[in-house]
Parts: structure tokens; C-alpha cells; sequence
């Protein structure tokens, strides 16, 4: 049995192999996290995972998807999430804190809302990305990134780095997936620059590697780092799994521990072979051909599927998310199905 295997990254244990993936929730008021995700979040720890990540978390306020994003760009951010990692913590979970810039996906209404466009009166900004090109037409026209900028944003992850060691997060992951900024400047499909940093591989990955070179410094090993990707944008001309095998390469030289591989994001109405475990082979690839541990997600909603997964190699670590958001107790339940043991909270062990 693997699922329920500790494993240890750097400075850091889990008690198994399920991880909550980062999950947006809409909810906060001025980037600070409220009630509910102290809720959502301590609920999961208590439900037995091992690492409990925080939603994709802004590292300024222009790098918020929407006005209901979490942040980490203040100190009254910080402490609120301290709240949180404390209690995750508590209870046997590691507290994890996904760092995100939307770029040019940013600047528009919570889904519940539609999706679309905020407009002026209702707090708009104006969303950066590496080129001048929206996302779809229901989205804000960006504007790319100058020099400064693109400093802006490497000193921006690193001062959220530090704002997130300071609460109590004990592992980090850079967003780098879904067409948010650092995979923009990724994809062919939204960099067309013809500066260092576009064109080639090397000049497209340039930004990226210079925000984990940054939280590095500030996040030292062996405190986990890990990356989420898209392993590919599923459209053509765009961001594919061999180039991401590449990076993945570069990444682990860099000190990157994991990489997250999820895929899409880039364009809308991207044509995605959506079926259960369906990017779990971005993962077993990166793992055996860049020879870095892995984590697969994507449509993995039972124990045995996750168990199979790990038995074949294909990753290191499980990272659930709807099936999360139907089920905080699912590590209790595939225990119970695999014939593992996991000790309940105090409170709890009375119906154990």
C-alpha cells in the first residue's frame, strides 16, 4: 500500500500522499481570508489529508483573478492565513500556500457572477500578461509587461514568499499552470514577444525561473518548493508536454522538489480528453524523463484509482480537488477501502 505511505520532501513529512489541491473559493474581502476558508481548509486537515494547500493566492492585488481572491500582499493577509496554517497544523496536516499571479486573466467577476469583465465602477484594473493579447473576448485587454513590470513581479513573489513563511506555511507551490501570468509567458499562444523573454524555450521559461530563483532566496532548502503546471495547452501551436518535460529539467536544477502537472487553461474552448486519471500521464512522463518527483491530479475520485496510480510509479503524490470539495473525509474513507488506519482527531475517535 502507497496512499497511506509517509514521504518526506526537504524539512517536511506527510502522513500519506493525499493532498487538498489549491481551490479558489471567491470569498475574501480585500485579498484577507474569512471564516470559510478557515472552515474549508480545517475541515480537510481534519478529514486526514497530508497536505492541505491554500487556493491560488495573489501575490498583489493586480494578480487577483477577481475582487473575492485570497492575498498575500499585507501583513493583515498574513496574519489572518497564520490563523489558518496554525490550525491545519494542529491537526496532523502540513499547511501548504499556493502563490499565483492571474496576468491577463485577472479583473473580472466571480463565476457565480458570470465570469466576465468587471467593469470601472465595480473595481476593475487593468491585467498585465507577457503580450498584449486578452484572453477571449469576454475578457479585459492586458498590457504587457515593460522591464519594471516583470521586476515588479519577481519582487512580488518573493515578498509573498516571506509574508508566507511567517505565517506558518510549511510548503510552498508557484503557480505556473492554467493560463495564469507564468504560464502565459510560457505558451507560444499568448507570448509573442520578441525580447529575452520570448521566443525560445529558454526565454519563454526566463520568468519563471527567475521567481523561483527569488523565492528561493527567501524560502530556503530544504523547505519544500514545489511548481504547478500546465503540461499542455491542448491546442495547437501551444505549450506541449515535451517542452514541459524540459522545464521540468531546469526546474529541479533550479531546486524546485515537485512538479504539480495538471494541463489546459491557456485558450477557452480548449478540446480537453477529459476521463478519470486523463493527466495522470504528464505526470509519469515528468517524473521518469526529468527525473523529479511528480503529483497527479485531474478526474482521480477513488482510493483504488489513487492507490494504482502510486503502485505503477506513475507520481508521488495524489492531489485531489472536486472530489475534496464533495468529500473532506475522503482520506478516511479510502482508508477504510485500502485497510489502512489513520487515527482520528480526539473529538472524533468515539465513532472510530
Amino acid at each position: 500500500m502507497h496512499l497511506f505511505d509517509r514521504v518526506t520532501f526537504g524539512n517536511v513529512t506527510l502522513r500519506n500522499r493525499i493532498v487538498v489541491s489549491p481551490m479558489c473559493e471567491y470569498s475574501a474581502v480585500d485579498g484577507v481570508p474569512l471564516d470559510w476558508h478557515f472552515v474549508h481548509l480545517g475541515s480537510r486537515a481534519v478529514g486526514g489529508a497530508g497536505l492541505v494547500f491554500t487556493e491560488a493566492t495573489a501575490v498583489s492585488p493586480e494578480g487577483r483573478i477577481s475582487l473575492g481572491d485570497t492575498g498575500i500582499w499585507n501583513n493583515a493577509q498574513r496574519d489572518a492565513w497564520a490563523r489558518i496554517a496554525a490550525f491545519v497544523a494542529e491537526q496532523g496536516a502540513m499547511p501548504g500556500m499556493q502563490l499565483a499571479h492571474a496576468g491577463r486573466k485577472g479583473s473580472t467577476q466571480v463565476p457565480w457572477h458570470g465570469g466576465n469583465a468587471l467593469k470601472k465602477e465595480d473595481g476593475a484594473w487593468t491585467p498585465v500578461a507577457p503580450s498584449a493579447i486578452p484572453f477571449s473576448d469576454d475578457y479585459p485587454m492586458p498590457v504587457a509587461l515593460d522591464a519594471a513590470g516583470i521586476g515588479k513581479v519577481v519582487a512580488d513573489f518573493r515578498a509573498a514568499a516571506v509574508r508566507a513563511r511567517d505565517a506558518g506555511f510549511r510548503v510552498l507551490e508557484i503557480h505556473a499552470a492554467h493560463g495564469y501570468l507564468l504560464h502565459e509567458f510560457l505558451s507560444p499562444i499568448s507570448n509573442v514577444r520578441s525580447d529575452e523573454y520570448g521566443g525560445s524555450l529558454a526565454n519563454r521559461a526566463r520568468l519563471l525561473r527567475e521567481v523561483v530563483a527569488a523565492v528561493r532566496a527567501v524560502w530556503p532548502a530544504p523547505a519544500p518548493l514545489f511548481v504547478r503546471v500546465s503540461a499542455t495547452d491542448w491546442a495547437e501551436g501551444g505549450w506541449d508536454i515535451d517542452e514541459c518535460v524540459e522545464l521540468a529539467r531546469w526546474l529541479k536544477q533550479d531546486g524546485v522538489d515537485l512538479i504539480d502537472c495538471s494541463s489546459g487553461g491557456s485558450v477557452p474552448n480548449a478540446k480537453v480528453p477529459s476521463a478519470p486519471g486523463y493527466q495522470v500521464p504528464f505526470a509519469a512522463r515528468i517524473r521518469h524523463e526529468a527525473s523529479i518527483a511528480t503529483g497527479a491530479v485531474g478526474l482521480i475520485t477513488e482510493a483504488r484509482q489513487a492507490e494504482e496510480i502510486l503502485d505503477r510509479g506513475d507520481a508521488d503524490l495524489i492531489i485531489m480537488a472536486r472530489e475534496m470539495l464533495r468529500d473532506p473525509y475522503f482520506p478516511r474513507r479510502a482508508a477504510g477501502e485500502l485497510g489502512a488506519k489513520i487515527e482520528p482527531a480526539v473529538q472524533y475517535q468515539r465513532a472510530w
